[in-house]
């Protein structure tokens, strides 16, 4: 046997001892894969068509669920509107926003870290109880917008209480946690070169043609990434809907995200199957959406790579 033939053999030897040494230390992961996500999400699957309501075994009724659902559950459908009106409004205008602000802060302020860390507090704390039930108070009727809005003569409503307006304030509550995004927006603005500027200036360019025709083409990787996180996570909004309302999705469900009806559903009239397939049906839509901007992206973001 010749000494590279031995050497193989060694190294096969010790490559087998490192590759189950790393799946001992991989297993717990392993396992929590399969009992925490997979494991769930097949018997989501599963009972989404079943008659389920927590107290009694599963009864396989087919695709009965989602028929009810568009078809019966008119409360189910203006749930699907509110969300979809949430996203479409609040997501542009957050993003926007962040933008916006991003721009202000990348003119090279004083203390930009510390404005930084302020802005950002909001995506942190935006998703709470606490500022849901504090968004709750400053848009009640005896609220703190009311209470300027009478410095000006001016009688507000109960924003909250009424159903023209209470989507509206969980609209700018969302608006507000605008910190994610422009720290996002803040990092792409820092990695385009000054010297296209300074290029643009000598060419005549003003501020806004500078903004239109290099800033913004881009930025449009960053833009896209923003959008698709944003559009994601509004989908998935709960707590502020349920906090605002009480929990029942009003006034006149003009508040009831599709979530926080999936959970009443689901938790309050037990219909455990119903609400499988309910959020089954939001993994869809979000999924399908998330693929809409993949393939539309091709037309309007731009690589510095692409040619």
């Amino acid at each position: 046997m010749t000494d590279s033939l031995r050497w193989d053999r060694r190294m096969s030897r010790r490559s087998r001892r490192e590759a189950r040494a790393a799946y001992l230390f991989l297993a717990p992961w392993f396992a929590g894969l399969l009992v925490i996500t997979i494991g769930p999400i097949v018997a989501s699957l599963y009972l989404s068509f079943t008659d389920y309501n927590l107290l009694e075994e599963a009864k396989w009724v087919g695709f009965d669920n989602y028929v009810k659902m568009f078809t019966e559950d008119a409360r189910y459908l203006n749930s699907l509107k509110v969300t979809t009106i949430y996203v479409i409004v609040s997501v542009p205008l957050q993003l926007a926003f962040a933008l916006a602000l991003a721009l202000v802060l990348d003119r090279g302020l004083r203390g930009l870290s510390l404005y930084r860390s302020i802005f950002y507090l909001p995506s942190l704390l935006g998703g709470s109880v606490a500022i849901a039930i504090l968004w709750r108070k400053v848009f009640g009727a005896e609220g703190l917008v009311n209470a300027v809005l009478s410095v000006f003569g001016i009688q507000g409503p109960g924003w909250v209480s009424d159903p023209d307006t209470a989507l509206g304030t969980l609209i700018i509550l969302h608006v507000w946690t605008f910190g994610a995004p422009m720290i996002i927006f803040l990092a792409g603005l820092r990695q385009i070169p000054a010297s296209y500027y300074e290029a643009a200036a000598v060419d005549g360019a003003g501020v806004f043609r500078q903004f239109r025709s290099i800033t913004l083409p881009l930025l449009t990787p960053i833009i896209f990434f923003n959008l698709v996180l944003e559009i994601i996570k509004s989908f998935q909004s709960f707590t502020q809907s349920f906090i605002v309302s009480g929990g029942s999705g009003g006034p006149a469900d003009s508040t009831m995200f599709n979530t926080l009806y999936l959970y009443l559903t689901g938790f309050k009239n037990f219909d455990m199957g119903y609400a499988a397939a309910m959020a089954w049906v939001l993994l869809l839509i979000i999924a399908g959406l998330t693929g809409v901007n993949f393939l539309a992206s091709k037309y309007w973001v731009f690589y510095g790579d692409t040619k």
